[in-house]
């Protein structure tokens, strides 16, 4: 029987006891447990002996025996990754910056807390632990308080009902994953660029750019519905192809479950109160200890998020080991789709590109590339991206081989996911509709260029001929639909902009500067973007007015021209109300130090605009911590390192560690044979 049943049962009959219940609860949550059993040797341990090893040293072995083993090789014994304590400490570290938002140094953790940390440890590795228990908890976030007082009915089952994960669960979050990450981040297909590190958005629009051009036709698809309900058993069955360990799927199979908010296995809830008249709010007051609250300018730029990008998955009490989780179960549509690029592709030695092979580099993406673009002398190709729960599909190739596998992609999510898509789902269109993906349009730009040659005879022949260019471009109109749902602008097709009124009581310069850091960190996201300076410049202009309005509405002065003609263009004057006469000038404040220095609005100018980052970017790009572990492993084998040394030898090349010794050798006999000399001439003197 569940809490909250036991307490309804005593609530009704047994009203006298419910104190009783309550008071032996409230001491349960504010004293540690007792052991049921007589502590052993393991938990008498001290924390401090069992600190050994650099965390850092023990994670970096981890991703070198990853990426050093086959991809068919699996691990069947990480519990003793698991126990190590210098781990533990390292997550406990991590999440107190998450929690309180600054890392705390290992010499600075008390001993009482790493006792509770290895308390923590020690049930886990014994299979005591159960998530989400918030009525034993071993180790306590910081910013919890202290008190021996006990806990009302009221505060109790608040606390039951919550939906705050506990703080213990979050530190065995932290170890699972610093354990899991490098077994399947050596596994994971180059396709995915989401929620993994090395990669994000911008990775993904550099590769369509780069990888994308030439295709006719694209599927866009949206397989989100995996990160809101996944089948536990597929979990378990991905994670055991890489991981046999019982320990660590057990711990995983106990955590992914659908979060039961509501009691449907026959229990009842616990009564509602009466729904009482709301108190006004009242300013919080933040703690030492509690993180300050995002500033409003990144709260502004998360709301920004496109759609592919706006959806995390959370399975149950996973918490941060979601993502991580949602990648393996994706990760089998990547091998799918990679298996598929193969089979789909058919090479043409009439055409100009990809003649003998998918990555024989005799394609240059910049040079444009002439129509017709499909055809039976041209060669068939395909090519695959995906970003969470949603994929861009290329295809060169009728339509009819789009069909075909958009058929083949809705058979596999059934049979492999449970997830049933329909056509809706998985959109086919035509590179000259233009696809939106990421907030960003792929579309192909017709041009005309001049083509030079030497024909027979030595004449040079100018002959003007028709191509295509990739162009990827930022979406205006997506740009316009999320500052209407910000409340920054009124109206779709000619937008006017409204006033800030978030920002309505703070100063000038504060105002200033936080809107600066929002443009700054768009005209980022719309780095590669070609019109980068024309949406950089609407945001500019969104915001710039914005602020006026808000400025004209804050300082009496009616009009947006006012504060124009008394600001400036980008609102780097100060401005102040006209009743306030007698207030000192804004130099004399500034060179005190009163006020802080206005910052003027940023990009007021189109030449402020950086222009769009065309840097060229690799065919097979891989981020570079995984470059330089694959180089690592490589200089570790011996048969490489000796290749390696006998070709510096055989062309000529100088070793560094050659050349410090012959510097420190030419030292010391140049050292000696001075002293020497010198020796001889004081005995010439004498």
């Amino acid at each position: 029987m569940s809490v909250r049943t036991t307490i309804k049962h005593f609530q009704c009959h047994h009203f006298p006891y419910l104190k009783t219940l309550t008071r032996t609860l409230s001491w349960s949550l504010s004293t540690p447990p007792s052991p049921k059993r007589p502590p052993s040797k393991q938990d008498q341990q001290d924390p401090y002996s069992l600190l050994k090893q650099d965390p850092i040293e023990i994670c970096s072995a981890l991703w070198v025996k990853a990426f050093s083993s086959p991809p068919t090789f699996t691990f069947p014994n990480l519990t003793g990754f698991l126990s190590k304590f210098d781990l533990w400490v390292l997550a406990y570290q991590r999440s107190c910056a998450h929690v309180t938002g600054t890392f705390p140094p290992r010499n600075a953790i008390h001993s009482h807390v790493l006792h509770d940390l290895l308390s923590l440890r020690n049930a886990v590795v014994r299979g005591n632990f159960y998530w989400n228990k918030k009525t034993q908890q071993f180790i306590r976030s910081p910013n919890d308080k202290t008190s021996i007082e006990l806990l009302s009915k009221r505060k109790l089952q608040a606390m039951l009902e919550s939906d705050e994960p506990c703080f213990q669960d979050r530190v065995v979050q932290e170890v699972l994953l610093m354990i899991l990450e490098p077994v399947f981040e050596a596994r994971f297909s180059p396709k995915s660029h989401a929620l993994r590190p090395g990669r994000n958005a911008h990775t993904v629009i550099r590769t369509i750019r780069s990888n994308f051009a030439g295709y006719l036709w694209f599927l866009r698809g949206d397989i989100s519905e995996i990160f809101d309900n996944v089948d536990r058993n597929m979990v378990m069955g991905c994670l055991e192809q890489a991981v046999r360990d019982k320990k660590i799927l057990g711990l995983i199979q106990c955590a992914v479950r659908a979060p039961n908010r509501k009691q449907s296995d026959g229990y009842e809830e616990w009564p509602k109160n009466r729904k009482k008249k709301k108190a006004p709010k009242k300013k919080k007051i933040l703690n030492d200890k509690e993180p300050k609250p995002d500033p409003y300018w990144l709260r502004t730029f998360f709301n920004f998020a496109p759609e592919e990008a706006a959806k995390v998955p959370s399975y149950g009490h996973c918490g941060i080991l979601s993502p991580l989780l949602a990648n393996v179960c994706l990760n089998e549509l990547d091998k799918f789709m990679e298996d598929k690029i193969v089979e789909f592709f058919r090479p043409s030695s009439l055409d100009s590109i990809w003649k003998n092979s998918i990555n024989d580099g005799c394609h240059n993406p910049a040079w444009p590339e002439f129509v017709p673009s499909s055809g039976n002398e041209k060669t068939r190709k395909m090519d695959y991206i995906r970003y969470g729960g949603h994929f861009l599909i290329g295809i060169r190739g009728p339509r009819e081989d789009a069909v075909d596998i958009r058929k083949q992609i809705i058979e596999f999510c059934e049979r492999r996911f449970g997830i049933r898509l329909d056509n809706s789902k998985v959109d086919i269109e035509h590179i000259t509709r233009g696809i939106q993906f990421l907030d960003h349009i792929i579309c192909r730009r017709v041009i005309h260029p001049t083509l030079r040659y030497t024909a027979t005879g030595g004449n040079v022949v100018s002959q003007k001929g028709v191509g295509t260019l990739l162009s990827v471009t930022a979406s205006l109109q997506q740009c316009i639909r999320q500052f209407r749902r910000l409340a920054f602008v009124k109206g779709d097709k000619d937008p006017e902009p409204l006033p800030c009124t978030p920002m309505l009581y703070s100063g000038q310069a504060h105002t200033n500067s936080q809107m600066n850091k929002l443009l700054e960190t768009m005209a980022d996201w719309y780095k590669y973007a070609d019109n980068r300076k024309k949406v950089v410049g609407f945001c500019a202009y969104v915001i710039r007015s914005s602020l006026a309005k808000l400025y004209a509405a804050r300082y009496r002065l009616k009009s947006r021209a006012k504060v124009y003609g008394i600001a400036s263009r980008d609102l780097s004057r100060p401005l102040r109300e006209s009743s306030n006469n007698s207030a000192p000038e804004y130099s004399d404040l500034l060179r005190v130090g009163l006020v802080d220095a206005i910052e003027g609005v940023r990009f007021s100018h189109m030449s402020m605009i950086p222009s769009c980052d065309y840097s060229p970017f690799p065919r097979n790009w891989i981020p570079d911590h995984e470059q330089l572990l694959r180089d690592y492993i490589r200089l570790e084998d011996p048969k490489y390192f000796c290749d390696l040394h006998r070709s510096i030898k055989r062309d000529g090349l100088s070793l560094p560690q050659d050349e410090i010794s012959e510097i420190l050798w030419d030292f010391k006999t140049l050292g000696v044979w001075n002293y020497k000399h010198r020796e001889e001439k004081e005995t010439k003197k004498d």
